[in-house]
C-alpha cells in the first residue's frame, strides 16, 4: 500500500487547494522544506500527496542522517513518476476541475480498464480512477496477482 507520494509543482498553494477539493482532504504545511505542503485525503490509511516547489531535489545524507532537500534550476518540470489514485468523484466533476484550472484531462484505456489522465499544471500526471474504473482495475489486476 502506498500511503503518500511527492510531486513538484509551480504553485503549491493552488495545487494544494485543487487536490484538497477533489479528494475532500485537508492541507497542512510540510516543515522540512519551504513552500511545501501536504494534502491529506482523510482516509483510514493516511493517504496524502506532498507538494514541493519545482526544482526541489531530495538526496541522501552523506552520513546516516535523514534525507536532505535542495533546489536546482536545471529541472524541466516533467517527471516519469506518477500514481493511479481512486477517487470518489464522477468523470464530470474531474473534468470540470481540470477545465477550471485549464489543465489537461482525458479518459483513456489502459488495456482492460480506463483512467483519467489528470495533468496537474499540465506537467505532472496522475491517473484518476472513478469508482467504476477502480472496479475494472481491481478485476484486471487480480488476474496478475493469481499468477504470482
Amino acid at each position: 500500500m502506498i500511503h503518500h507520494y511527492s510531486i513538484p509543482v509551480q504553485d503549491t498553494t493552488n495545487v494544494s487547494s485543487v487536490l484538497s477539493s477533489l479528494f475532500g482532504g485537508t492541507i497542512t504545511e510540510f516543515g522540512p522544506y519551504e513552500n511545501s505542503s501536504i494534502v491529506w485525503f482523510g482516509d483510514e490509511y493516511g493517504t496524502a500527496i506532498e507538494l514541493y516547489p519545482v526544482g526541489t531535489e531530495i538526496f541522501p545524507d552523506s552520513e546516516e542522517g535523514q534525507a536532505n532537500f535542495r533546489h536546482t534550476d536545471s529541472y524541466s518540470g516533467f517527471c516519469a513518476t506518477h500514481a493511479a489514485i481512486s477517487i470518489d468523484r464522477s468523470r464530470e466533476d474531474i473534468f470540470k476541475v481540470a477545465k477550471e484550472q485549464d489543465w489537461r484531462a482525458m479518459e483513456l484505456s489502459r488495456g482492460g480498464f480506463n483512467v483519467i489522465e489528470f495533468w496537474i499544471e499540465n506537467r505532472i500526471m496522475i491517473e484518476l480512477l472513478t469508482p467504476d474504473m477502480m472496479e475494472d482495475y481491481i478485476s484486471i489486476t487480480k488476474k496478475f496477482i493469481k499468477q504470482i
